[in-house]
């Protein structure tokens, strides 16, 4: 009866060390796909913001041909742009800091 039950302990023994082993194995894996997910979200918004750089010198471009041929609408447009994008950007910054 006693071999029997050192039989047992032992084989608890060794499910409670695979079982450790296991969540160890479990933790790493999550980190790896938290790593992998995070770096994903890196490589997106670096590829928003290189889009959103192109399209703003694509803008600002435009907005210069505007105001270099002389109408004052667009040179309106241009001045109402500049003065209402320094605003938002002001509010966000008093909004933050």
């Amino acid at each position: 009866m006693s071999e029997a039950y050192e039989r047992e302990r032992q084989n608890n023994a060794r499910l409670d060390e695979l079982s450790a082993k296991v969540s160890a194995l479990r933790g790493v894996t999550i980190d790896i796909y938290d790593s992998a997910r995070s770096h994903e979200v890196i490589e997106s918004t670096s590829e928003t913001f290189s889009s959103m750089t192109t399209q703003l010198k694509g803008s600002a471009g435009r907005l210069g041909r505007m105001a270099a041929s002389g109408n004052k609408v667009a040179i309106f447009k241009l001045s109402g742009i500049i003065i209402g994008t320094v605003l938002v950007l002001y509010y966000i910054w008093r909004l933050f800091f």
